[in-house]
């Protein structure tokens, strides 16, 4: 695997750093495994950067896919565990520990904005089909402030406020985005308020002007105006970031987005929410200042395009069954001159209000698709794809209702509905993704009636409680120096989550272990775990050798 150690100060030793395992032949360093990755070095401030979505469809369809055949490398910036170290990218929450229903509700939000006095307008945004604002507070806190369409109250602002949470606790980057009724009257316009229309000129804004796009806006039965208050992030924007390369003025920056998990296993989260719009435009790199300097932070934004909201209209049916540039089926379409049709174009979708284009029925996730192909999802292989896996399946009903709770929905079926089809969306990602693969996970040292034993975790199980499975396994002294191994005994077997420690003690061991009964599970194939013996008994590896079983 590879160790992310890379750094700025690293860059300028790179050949001895990358040579110093090599040359000793060590798997395992002193420090694994690596749980934060320190790419948060100062450096100057990286130029801003816009990106055309044009440009970014074109080049993202037709390049930066991998040719048929070629061999998609193993993602890079995973430690020895197979796990995403914190770093600039990804906090580690939901994946590394339990998160109450309250704490996943709360999901990023700290400092909603204050609504006992009048929000001061500083921008508004007229084109498009729903309007925004820029906002300051009585704190003086800037918040962007998104509406729902006209003929479809809280589609978008209760959807944004749902996934944000999701994401967040999955562990990406993400802003504090408040869901707040508000009064009308409490959005007043300044003298330092602007406001461009159209293609037009900026101009001052006045307060007739707020009220008439106060009018394009879907009130409550109460009068009041649901939005999502989102809160500026911190530091300095650069732009967006790209899901293929490296930004070439950022020496924090050394992984390949594309070779990264968190980047990959991203398809697995987007397919369950159906967040199509997962693309560059909706990302955002901030520069954090630190002292003279500072280093970049990125994020993931604007999920207004999920759980079957279009942000200004109920999602497309096409919204995660094909790419808006696909040959195959607009060749078969013409082909057949209208003929053949697809499939999903017949799709039922009831109707719940405050919910879009959602269902679970004909949802397969293997099959799903942004908007257009997205390089770390094209190279997702079966790796990236267990770990983000494993990290949704911490996710119970329980938290699952705490969280789609927070979108308010005013009509309770939508609330019950929306819980459903996750549950059921979920249920379809874990068993495909985890058919004919070993489930073993979550290994660690214990003590148990007086002895210490290797513990651990069968996925499949979690899916089936009451069965039981039979694990063989064998244990085996591992040099460290040479990477070879020396059985320690015989092949065993034992029924139950657990398997005794062999006596010996050497510095390294490592234990052959896998599922013996129902073969037609899955999951022969051996899980090798690694176990530093000193100075106290850490699990310090894990190999799936799922690249070898493709």
């Amino acid at each position: 695997m590879t160790h992310p150690r890379v750094t700025p100060l690293v860059l300028l030793l790179g050949c001895w750093t990358v040579a110093l395992p090599l040359i000793h032949g060590q798997r395992f360093l002193p420090d694994d495994p690596i749980r934060v990755d320190a790419d948060d070095l100062p450096i100057p401030m990286p130029k801003s950067r816009s990106l055309s979505q044009v440009a970014d469809l074109l080049e993202n369809s037709f390049s930066n896919r991998p040719a048929r055949g070629e061999a998609v490398l193993p993602a890079q910036n995973v430690n020895t565990l197979g796990e995403v170290p914190d770093s600039s990218w990804f906090q580690n929450r939901l994946g590394s520990r339990a998160m109450s229903p309250a704490e996943l509700a709360r999901g990023p939000n700290r400092q909603a904005p204050d609504t006992s006095r009048p929000w001061q307008i500083v921008s508004a945004k007229t084109e498009g089909i729903t309007p925004g604002f820029t906002i300051r507070d009585s704190r003086g806190e800037i918040y962007f402030i998104k509406f729902d369409p006209l003929e479809h109250p809280q589609l978008a602002t209760s959807a944004e406020a749902v996934s944000t949470r999701f994401f967040h606790a999955f562990g990406y980057h993400v802003p504090e985005n408040h869901l707040v009724r508000i009064s009308p009257g409490i959005l007043l316009a300044n003298s330092d308020s602007e406001i461009r229309e159209g293609r037009g000129k900026k101009r001052i804004m006045v307060q007739a002007d707020v009220e008439r796009i106060l009018r394009l806006v879907p009130r409550l039965k109460d009068g009041k105006i649901q939005v999502l208050a989102s809160r500026r992030l911190p530091g300095r924007p650069l732009g967006p970031f790209e899901y293929f390369g490296t930004r070439s003025d950022d020496a924090n920056d050394v992984f390949r987005h594309e070779n990264r998990r968190e980047m990959r296993g991203l398809r697995v989260f987007a397919a369950w929410l159906n967040h199509d719009d997962s693309r560059s435009i909706n990302t955002l790199d901030m520069y954090l200042p630190r002292g003279e300097q500072g280093y970049v932070k990125h994020h993931l934004l604007d999920f207004g395009s999920c759980l079957g909201s279009g942000s200004v209209e109920r999602q497309s049916r096409r919204a995660g069954n094909e790419y808006l540039v696909e040959w195959s089926p607009i060749l078969k379409a013409g082909l057949t001159l209208g003929l053949w049709d697809r499939s999903w174009r017949h799709v039922d979708y009831p109707e719940h209000p405050g919910v879009g284009r959602f269902e679970a029925d004909f949802f397969q996730p293997q099959n799903w698709k942004p908007e257009y192909p997205n390089p770390a999802f094209e190279r997702m292989l079966p790796e990236d794809a267990f770990w983000a896996v494993r990290i949704l399946m911490r996710l119970n009903e329980e938290s699952i209702r705490a969280v789609v709770r927070t979108g308010r929905l005013v009509d309770a079926g939508s609330e019950e509905y929306l819980v459903r089809t996750l549950l059921e969306r979920r249920r379809k990602i874990v068993r495909h993704y985890l058919a004919g693969i070993n489930t073993l996970d979550e290994f660690r040292v214990r003590d148990r009636d007086g002895s210490r034993v290797l513990e651990f975790s069968d996925l499949s199980l979690k899916e089936a409680p009451g069965r039981n499975r039979t694990y063989g396994y064998e244990w085996s002294r591992f040099d460290n120096g040479s990477q070879q191994s020396e059985s320690l005994g015989p092949a065993m077997s034992s029924t139950g989550s657990f398997i005794p420690l062999p006596r010996a003690r050497p510095e390294f061991l490592k234990v052959r272990i896998r599922p013996v009964s129902d073969r037609a599970d899955g999951g022969s194939h051996p899980v090798r775990v690694y176990l530093r013996t000193r100075p106290g008994m850490t699990v310090v590896g894990i190999d799936r050798g799922m690249s070898a079983q493709r």
